[in-house]
């Protein structure tokens, strides 16, 4: 079975939503079918669940240009920036102004205004432009008991705009030793109250949170991975979904013993992620694919394809397919990471394909469009102008700030 190019003829109902993608477009909640293509359009290769529209000096592509990259290949996609800013130490890397925080030894700072700046960005667009992106609320503290605060105000100056919390990190490869502050942690109350408020919303939830240390070694428990599922287990009402398989750059598969390549999954990690997949009290716990490093130990060789396909094909209701791109500056960009699964894609079943690409995005954020503007309603609130610029200082006038 070939990846693409069969897949563009397994569904055809793209027309059955072009007439209802009107209703309710200022409310940020278009009617649709369940499990259809959000727009008549040409039947696009996937929807994007993780996409990073600034860096980590904030800056990135026009949203404009963003909708012209997805173009006909890419049907919707999240939308956030980046929560925490990369310092420009003069004593650290002097002329040289990092943009990625590999390039500096300066610490990362919790960046705030994201959250407004993604909003303005979105309210600038057409409403039919706005059905294709599902806005999300990054700018907070995980480690501050006052993060659900911030992301309560984001809702009640910004209402029908944001369907989602996230890309946020609590343990993150060469990240969290460089923030600011409190160092995140999966044990804290704080992070608690943010999960209980997105659950009470029905806001979905992206979290970064690497299953292990850096170049753990083979044969342990993965240091992270009990504390995850406790968290994991004490949010049952809130869809969650764990970026990256909680995979990381220098945090590969589990291997089960020494001598096994660093470069495939594994049988140990296999069996992680099949008996979370499994577990009944995990239900409401999906996983992303994004991530090019997360891509590099899928197709490493011909038996990881052969494994994850397998994993794939069995449960593909639970996974969600993701570019993690940042700020990509043309569609070939766009389409790499996509384009990096091609051995993975030929080994699953149309059925799997379809709702890895598409359909489990459409299902998870469809249903938290509807509930995040419930919520607003019932609290009074009403969906933003189409005029973003008048409509910010009002918004903020209103709340009293």
């Amino acid at each position: 079975m070939n990846s693409r190019g069969d897949s563009r003829g397994w569904i055809k109902r793209r027309d059955v939503a072009a007439a209802l993608l009107m209703v309710g477009i200022l409310w940020g909640t278009p009617l649709l079918p369940h499990g259809s293509v959000s727009a008549a359009a040409p039947d696009y290769l996937f929807n994007d669940a993780h996409l990073h529209l600034t860096n980590y000096v904030q800056k990135g592509t026009d949203i404009h240009q963003y909708l012209r990259i997805m173009g006909d290949k890419v049907g919707r996609s999240t939308l956030f920036g980046i929560p925490l800013q990369q310092t420009w130490s003069e004593g650290n890397s002097g002329d040289f102004a990092p943009t990625y925080y590999l390039q500096s030894d300066a610490p990362l700072y919790y960046y705030s205004f994201t959250d407004a700046f993604i909003a303005h960005a979105f309210l600038s667009l057409t409403p039919q432009e706005r059905a294709r992106l599902d806005p999300m609320i990054t700018g907070f503290n995980p480690t501050d008991m006052y993060a659900a605060d911030h992301i309560r105000r984001v809702l009640e100056v910004f209402p029908g705009v944001f369907s989602g919390i996230g890309e946020f990190s609590i343990h993150k490869e060469f990240v969290s030793s460089k923030v600011a502050g409190e160092t995140a942690s999966l044990t804290n109350p704080a992070l608690d109250r943010i999960l209980d408020f997105a659950g009470e919303v029905g806001l979905v939830v992206i979290l970064h949170n690497d299953m292990d240390m850096p170049f753990a070694k083979a044969g342990a428990e993965p240091v992270y991975l009990k504390q995850m599922k406790d968290l994991l287990r004490r949010h049952p009402n809130t869809t969650i979904i764990w970026a990256h398989l909680g995979l990381g750059r220098v945090v590969h598969p589990v291997q089960a013993q020494a001598g096994g390549s660093p470069d495939e999954r594994s049988p140990a990690y296999r069996d992680i992620v099949e008996g979370m997949l499994n577990d009944p009290t995990l239900s409401h716990v999906y996983f992303d694919i994004s991530w090019d490093e997360v891509a590099k130990y899928a197709v490493a060789t011909p038996e990881a394809v052969r494994r994850t396909a397998e994993i794939f094909n069995r449960y593909p209701e639970r996974i969600l397919f993701g570019t993690d791109n940042v700020a990509p500056q043309d569609q070939a960009t766009q389409l790499r990471v996509f384009n990096m699964w091609d051995p993975v894609w030929a080994q699953l079943t149309p059925a799997a394909s379809l709702k890895i690409r598409k359909s489990n995005y459409e299902r998870l954020f469809d249903s938290a469009r509807q509930r995040v503007r419930a919520w607003e309603k019932a609290n009074g609130l009403q969906a933003v102008d189409v005029d973003a610029q008048a409509e910010f200082p009002r918004q903020l006038k209103a709340h009293g700030r």
